[in-house]
Order: C-alpha cells, then structure tokens, then sequence
C-alpha cells in the first residue's frame, strides 16, 4: 500500500494541485486583466473606469462575472444546440490546456516535455475550430460570416508566427521552452531576432482576434460576429477564452523573445527577484501592448489585413529564416 501511494497516489495529486494552481492563477488573471484593460482605455480617453464596485472598483470583475453566470442561456431554436454549446466550452478548454508547457521559473512548469513548442503551437492553433463551430451552429448569416473570417484571418497569420518560431529555434537548437530560455544569445542575435519580435507582436494581435484586427465580431457590419447568438455563460465562456489567449500569446512573447523568467538585459543585481515575479511583469509589458495598440488603431478593412498577412509578413518571415540561418553558419554560431 504505501509503495502504490508513493509510487502512483501521492504523484498524481500534486500534478492535480498544480493544475488546480495554474487554472485558479490564470482565472484570476483573466478576471483582472478585464479590469486592467478598462482602467488602460479609461487613461488615454481621460476617463475613470470602474470606480464603484469596491475600492478602486476592485469588486467590478467578480460583479460582471456573477451577472453573466448568473443569466439565462438562450440556444436559438434554428441552432445545433450540442455544437452551439460545445464551442465556447473548447475555446476557453484549449487556452487552459496551453499552459501546463508554459515554464513560469526554472522549475515551475507542469509537464516540461521536449516538444513544448510544438504542444503550444498546435494547441494555440486549434482555437480557430471553437470559432468555425460557434458560427456553423449558430445558423445565422452574421455568425458564419465572422467563423469564415477568423479561420481565413487566423490561418494566415499562423504561417507567420510559425516561420517566426522557426528564426527563435534556429537560434536555440531545441524544442524545450525551458531550453529557449536558458539558451545564452548573443547581442547580434537579438538584434537578428528583433524584426521578428515585432511580426509576432502584431501577429498575436490577429491570432487572438484583437483590435485592429477584430474582424470576426465587426459590430459595424457583423453585429457581434460569431457571438452574434450567444449569451449568459456560453458568452462569458468565450469571453474568458479570449483573454486567457491574450495572457498565453503574451507568456509565448515572454518565452521567445523575452528571456521568460530571468532578470532584464541580464542583470545579475536584480537575480534577487523571484523569476515568477519577471515572467509576470514581462508578460503584463506585452499586455499593456494589447490594450495600448487597442486604444490607437483604427479597425482595418479585411483586404488590408490579408494583404498585410500573405504579401508582407509571409515574405518577410521567410527570407528572414535564410538571413538567420546564413547568419548564424557565418559566424560559426549554430546551437551544438
């Protein structure tokens, strides 16, 4: 009895209280950044934002979260109810899932497996299937429009980051997000790396369905988009699995650009901060650029944002892997 506890029992249970830690973490965050994001926007419109509901309206996200959850959820009588009901369930199911690769500090990551990045790209990918269903079952012109545009809009801009990825791993030589943080660059390579800093930044924008790239749910000419039928927690449910996207592509740019959980610029007086407190603050850094970038620019047409997908990142990112690759073969600096 007690090899099987030590053996099989007592493993299991603290792999399920990090899961349990990493979901309540993230919903916390989740929850917050909502609050964060209105208090942003409410700065550069020289407004307040939520100040009622607690002090410093604290209190406002748990509000919001109790009215949605709280309401009666509406399935149109045209719908296919079980696809209607399963689509924002596997959404916000797929941005959880991502972060059990996602190291936070040196040991602090629930499954640290070789092909991490490979796990999280596929993963972060499968999201545009939660959008193609909600707009599929919801059987309305307005909703399968927005599904059309988010898997064309998505799709695109996957190729991109993917090549971006490829340019990061060039650098490194492995597949563990451990290793590509931990992996010593040299000054010349991220300044190598910087453009692809920036078309993964304005990538992520268009992966996670965010201003000025929020086409799928246009409220100008879609009425809401692929959510146009949804409300009450199935609402709420692709609500939490957008920004729980906007939090992982944010954790993403912090892994491969960012040196994850170490000091800045590699200071080694600030090595007394713990690294989850880093990761953290990295990560808010790119999220300020969400909302920041939410705040300035004007919506785009959808031609302009394919344009800008296949005509200038597409190629831009692919002669950057041979500009990387022969760089690196030219100074001798291939990972070993």
């Amino acid at each position: 009895m007690e090899d099987m506890w030590n053996t099989y029992i007592w493993p299991t249970l603290i792999i399920l209280g990090q899961i349990g830690l990493m979901i309540g973490v993230v919903m916390i965050a989740v929850a917050y950044l909502t609050y964060f994001e209105r208090k942003v926007l409410g700065a550069m419109q020289r407004r307040q934002g939520p100040m009622t509901v607690g002090p410093f309206g604290l209190l406002q996200p748990i509000a919001d979260g109790i009215k949605l959850f709280s309401k009666e959820t509406i399935i149109p009588s045209q719908a296919n109810a079980p696809v209607f009901i399963l689509a924002p369930m596997m959404l916000f199911m797929l941005a959880l899932l991502a972060w059990a690769v996602i190291p936070v500090d040196a040991q602090m990551v629930i499954a640290n497996i070789n092909v991490g990045i490979l796990f999280l790209f596929a993963v972060s990918s499968m999201g545009v299937y939660g959008v193609l269903m909600a707009g599929w079952a919801s059987n309305s012109r307005y909703a399968f429009l927005g599904g059309l545009r988010s898997a064309s809009q998505m799709v695109s801009y996957e190729v991109s980051m993917g090549l971006v990825i490829v340019c990061v791993l060039l650098c490194v030589g492995s597949l563990n997000l451990t290793d590509i943080v931990v992996t010593p660059r040299p000054v010349w390579v991220q300044i190598m790396l910087l453009p692809m800093l920036v078309v993964f930044l304005v990538s992520i924008l268009a992966e996670t369905n965010r201003a000025p790239f929020d086409l799928p749910e246009g409220e100008s000419e879609l009425s809401g988009g692929f959510m146009v039928e949804y409300s009450a927690m199935t609402f709420a449910l692709f609500f939490l699995g957008e920004y729980a996207n906007m939090i992982l592509m944010s954790a993403m740019c912090t892994v491969l650009f960012l040196g994850g959980w170490l000091p800045p610029f590699g200071i080694e007086v600030l090595a007394f901060v713990p690294g989850f407190i880093w990761f953290a603050l990295k990560t808010a850094g790119v999220l300020f650029f969400f909302l920041w970038t939410r705040a300035t620019f004007p919506r785009y047409r959808y031609d302009q944002l394919m344009r800008l997908g296949w005509k200038v990142f597409l190629p831009l990112t692919l002669l950057w892997v041979f500009v990387v690759s022969g760089m690196l073969i030219a100074f001798d600096a291939l990972p070993q």
